[in-house]
């Protein structure tokens, strides 16, 4: 029997320090910690901010029992979940609202291990406990948004054009438009053809023009929208600092949501299902009008809204239909001060907002332009000043009658973006961290118990060659978790499924060579002859096994989802690292015991 290679042990210790170091971190317990980040770069935290922030929870009796810091987040951990709801509200006052101060579980391992990203794996909502929630997207309102904009979209292109039109009007998956004549209107569709190409433009001959959303266009507006709402989601769950979540699309108008180890689940609802967007609409100040429009004759082109004003007193206000901008046009929105000291919120405006921004209020002056906040289908007017001069620059501030909280949270939901369309939530369960740490429980009891039972068979079956392949199983297991913990994974209860079953898996390789091994002697092989001929004979079969097995794997996790595809992940890890320990460690411990030894008989 060959000696084993030096440069292979040297990598068995490589691999099994490695192994222990990013294990370690999983078997600490998690403490309540307050998580601070911001997503500008201009506002990143620093050295100084990190010991102004000691130093202030110090002055109120709050020490930190650790942090974590990579120098865009920073992690404070605390005792116990008094200490974090004081100190994360002494973070928020002193730091202010730009930065995102939220309530997070982390790991007790020590410091040294956080430095060097040895961190516990992220468990899932089966194990950690939290949210979860089932959404169901409004496609009507998704279509008729898409109508109101291409409406709005058809009147400025006529309006810029020097076009006169009539009404127009919404007319279930079309958009009806009003001219003197048919000639009118030929001329029109010719100039909306090339601004709308996405619409099919049809002339009755007298004077109507009518847009037409096809069938395809109309799938695309679906889709579009839920793939907008679970990008919006994403960026708005990210600003509450859930670690981990998983947003996923179920069928064709459904997302589901999971947040483990959420704290604050109302505010989740209410962030997750608002739809907030900003819109800009000209004022109708004519008092016979508005008169009128109170008296219960609307005009069909405008509508009538509440004004809160900044005495908390309500008047009604008189807009325009007509949208001139929306919040699609928002690259940024933070709360902020007025110059009278009251709750605001500034918002940067994109190149085509800003242009359409400087155009409305170039054509509008001494006129009245009111900042209108859609939230959840009502539409409530924040502001309404008269226009003094025209605005560029695409800085726009808007106040009025609003808390230092609502203006994070409106600062936060036109940040992160609008909802293409309402959803309904259909399905909630919220999963409490007890039942949580039962399934945990659980699953690191089947997993023992199924590697004890292994064991037992083993060693009695195969003797010492059954201790060896208990020590390379248990190196598998090692390596299996180090790896999960490093890539960062989330462990579900199918992912710990996959653990058992991976132990089971990779004990096959060992019975494999060990049978090859008792066949050579059967044969009449010395012992020294038989382990070499049935490793090397062994490893092709280990590898035609593992290999469509692993072929298996790969394709769960190409076209699976959720449970399946974390099932995926830690089947195709144990594979690979079963093949590692059952060939390498076990080859290299029998090589320790038997390459210098005479040796009479094995115990196989």
């Amino acid at each position: 029997m060959t000696k084993y290679p030096l440069w292979k042990y040297l990598l068995i210790t490589l691999a099994v320090v490695i192994g222990l170091i990013y294990t370690i971190p999983n078997f600490y317990s998690e403490v309540p910690a307050v998580q601070i980040s911001n997503p500008h770069a201009a506002s990143a935290i620093d050295t100084a901010t990190l010991s102004s922030i000691e130093a202030n929870l110090a002055s109120n009796d709050l020490t930190p029992s650790g942090e974590i810091f990579d120098g865009k987040m920073l992690k404070l951990k605390f005792n116990d979940t008094d200490s974090q709801l004081k100190a994360r509200d002494i973070i928020q006052k002193q730091l202010g609202d730009s930065y995102i101060v939220a309530l997070n579980l982390v790991s007790r391992s020590p410091n040294f291990l956080s430095k060097i990203n040895a961190n516990p794996m992220f468990f899932g909502l089966d194990l950690r406990g939290g949210v979860h929630l089932l959404l169901e997207v409004d496609m009507n309102a998704a279509i008729k948004k898409t109508l109101d904009k291409y409406a709005s979209d058809v009147k400025r292109t006529l309006r810029n054009n020097q076009t006169r039109f009539g009404a127009v009007n919404i007319n279930n998956n079309s958009i009806v438009i009003q001219f003197r004549d048919a000639t009118a209107a030929s001329d029109a569709a010719a100039l909306l053809k090339k601004d709308l190409p996405n619409i099919a433009l049809n002339e009755d001959g007298n004077g109507n023009l009518e847009a037409i959303i096809s069938p395809t266009e109309m799938d695309k507006i679906k889709e579009a929208a839920v793939k907008q709402n679970m990008l919006i989601l994403h960026n708005r769950v990210n600003e509450l600092g859930v670690a981990e979540p998983i947003i996923q699309q179920e069928g064709a108008n459904r997302i589901m949501v999971e947040l483990p180890g959420l704290q604050d689940t109302a505010r989740a609802k209410d962030i997750l299902g608002r739809t907030a967007t900003l819109e800009v609409r000209m004022v109708n100040d004519d008092q016979s009008d508005r008169s009128a429009a109170i008296a219960g004759n609307v005009p069909s082109n405008q509508v009538l809204l509440d004004d809160i004003g900044a005495n908390g007193a309500i008047t009604k206000i008189l807009v325009k239909k007509d949208v001139e901008l929306t919040g699609d046009n928002i690259t940024d929105a933070q709360p902020g001060f007025d110059e009278n000291g009251s709750p605001s919120v500034n918002i940067r405006l994109d190149g085509t907002g800003s242009s359409i921004f400087k155009q409305v209020t170039g054509e509008s002056i001494g006129k009245r332009m009111a900042m209108i906040l859609v939230d959840n289908g009502k539409s409530e007017v924040v502001t309404a000043p008269v226009i003094r001069t025209e605005i560029g620059g695409g800085q726009v501030q808007i106040s009025g009658a609003m808390t230092t909280e609502q203006a994070n949270d409106t600062a936060l939901l036109l940040r992160s973006g609008s909802l293409a369309a309402p959803m309904n939530i259909v399905e909630e369960r919220t999963i409490g961290p007890s039942l949580g740490q039962e399934n945990i429980s659980k699953g690191f009891h089947s997993v023992l118990w199924g590697f004890v039972a292994i064991a037992l068979f083993t060693i009695i079956y195969y003797q010492v060659f059954g201790v060896i392949s208990v020590i390379s199983l248990a190196v598998n297991l090692l390596l299996l978790i180090s790896a999960l913990s490093m890539l960062q994974a989330t462990l579900t209860l199918p992912g710990i499924a996959a653990i058992a079953l991976a132990l089971g898996m990779a004990i096959d390789s060992n019975v494999l060579i060990n049978e090859r091994i008792r066949e050579e002697l059967r044969h009449g092989r010395k012992p020294h002859i038989a382990i070499e001929s049935g490793y090397e004979h062994a490893w092709a079969t280990i590898i035609d096994s593992n290999v469509t097995t692993l072929i298996a794997g790969l394709a769960l996790l190409a076209f699976g989802s959720g449970p399946i595809k974390g099932f995926a992940v830690v089947h195709c890890l144990g594979i690979l690292t079963s093949m590692f320990s059952a060939v390498l460690v076990s080859r290299g411990i029998v090589a320790l015991l038997y390459a210098n030894s005479r040796i009479h008989k094995l115990h196989i």
